[in-house]
């Protein structure tokens, strides 16, 4: 080789590595762009004294369409190359069968195009989430761009109950619920949705400093314990703990069906002892002589009124996320006609009972419930599993629990849901494959 051709072959390496560098970074930005796009959304600190607030925000919901679609064509783009043998164990059976009835429930939705329009938004941003796990190329470089994210948000929030309270903390001036008055909910637009947000932030920076961030870590995790106790949220603060010890307990346990039992005997308790109470009067008894209310402050009434809804379309359900949104003209029990106000059913099972019909129900809990946990069964295995499988552990154990008493399975862009299939996904891979500690010339 001449010394001409040396100097071409040495430009065209080095050519080549900025390239590859370039890639990896835009592919840092595009997880971190997703992560702010979920969390921060494109509509910050609500202003929630505002009459026109719910139609200002129906208004833009194209804007969020298009970004949410754009984002999630954008990362197939970036892992369709790279990372198609991890692309192809998605295109699993159970995966393209609940895939299937999604769509068969949206043909036969009460209402149709309001289904499928919501589909394509769940559809992105699942997309999003699923795909996540693969745009950094490397481990180190997943939790810097989680770690900034994590940031991000919480310097916006803590800086937003500073500059801006009115549009940061619920005042009694609210148009709904002016009673939260007081409680943190930082650019979010409830507390219900910020306290669980800080809860999987505290859990991130319990993550990063086991992963060596010893300075980032503990300040994400004081932070978003700090707002975690202003926003008020009981659930999320007492979950936030039971959980991260319940994942601890799950860690250190060998056998599948122990971690089976661990996991979801307590869940299904909770369960019988919510909604249960309310369709066996035996349940309900025995709710009645606990020194606290499962029931969430009368929440009863809701799920009477949803197992009714239940009852009527078992099979198909009245349509994927069409229900809830004009039930006032329905039949209710005298006493609980407040309950035709509610925007959902205040437990996520229920809620895709009424909507996809038992069989979706099923096949959310097979993917969603089932899968994870032999994922992670799989990944400890192989040795995959450290720190970063049971920061995906505790996620998903989290929005196992919290689903018992609020709404966010499938719920389009919820920042519960976005991080609960992170999770979910991050175990998937997890047990199919070994993280990249360090940058590599090929990935």
């Amino acid at each position: 080789m001449t010394d001409v051709e040396d100097r071409s072959f040495g430009h065209v390496l080095r050519d080549g590595l900025a390239g590859v560098s370039a890639m990896r970074a835009a592919r840092c930005l595009v997880a971190v762009a997703a992560l702010l796009l979920i969390l921060v959304t494109l509509e910050p600190f609500p202003d929630l004294r505002s009459e026109h607030f719910v139609t200002v925000v129906g208004g833009r919901m194209a804007l969020t369409y298009i970004v949410y679609g754009l984002l999630a064509v954008v990362a197939v783009l970036c892992v369709a190359v790279t990372d198609t043998p991890a692309l192809k164990t998605l295109l699993t059976p159970l995966h393209l069968c609940l895939i299937g009835w999604l769509l068969i429930n949206i043909v036969f939705s009460e209402s149709r195009g309001v289904s499928f329009q919501r589909f394509v938004l769940v559809a992105s941003v699942t997309s999003l989430a699923v795909l996540l796990p693969l745009l950094p190329p490397t481990q180190r470089s997943f939790n810097l761009c989680l770690g900034a994210a994590a940031l991000a948000l919480l310097a916006l929030c803590y800086l937003g109950v500073v500059l801006a309270p009115q549009y940061s903390i619920h005042t009694a001036l609210d148009i709904t619920e002016p009673q939260l008055a007081g409680d943190w909910r930082g650019s979010f637009g409830h507390k219900n949705v910020a306290s669980p947000v800080m809860t999987i932030l505290v859990y991130v920076g319990i993550y990063l400093s086991a992963a060596g961030s010893f300075v980032m870590g503990p300040a994400i995790a004081a932070l978003a314990g700090i707002f975690l106790i202003f926003t008020g949220g009981k659930t999320s603060s007492v979950l936030c703990l039971a959980i991260y010890l319940l994942a601890s307990l799950v860690y250190v346990t060998h056998g599948l069906w122990l971690k089976r039992i661990i996991c979801f005997v307590p869940l299904i308790l909770m369960n019988l002892l919510t909604v249960g109470s309310v369709m066996s009067p035996a349940l309900g008894g025995i709710t009645r002589t606990l020194p606290l209310d499962p029931t969430f402050t009368g929440r009863s009434a809701i799920w009477e009124f949803a197992l009714a809804a239940v009852a009527e379309k078992p099979i198909i359900g009245h349509g994927y996320a069409a229900f809830w949104d004009d039930v006032s003209a329905r039949q209710t029990a005298q006493g609980a006609e407040w309950a035709t106000t509610a925007a959902h059913s205040h437990n996520s099972y229920l809620d895709l009972a009424v909507t996809i019909g038992l069989p979706g129900l099923l096949l959310v809990l097979l993917v969603f419930a089932l899968a994870p946990l032999r994922n992670f069964q799989s990944a400890q295995a192989h040795n995959r599993s450290g720190a970063l499988g049971k920061l995906f552990l505790t996620i998903w154990l989290f929005g196992l629990y919290y689903g018992a008493t609020e709404t966010f399975l499938l719920d389009r862009q919820n920042p519960i849901w976005f991080m609960f299939v992170l999770a979910v996904a991050g175990l998937h891979f997890l047990a199919r494959f070994q993280c990249v500690e360090a940058a590599e010339p090929a990935r």
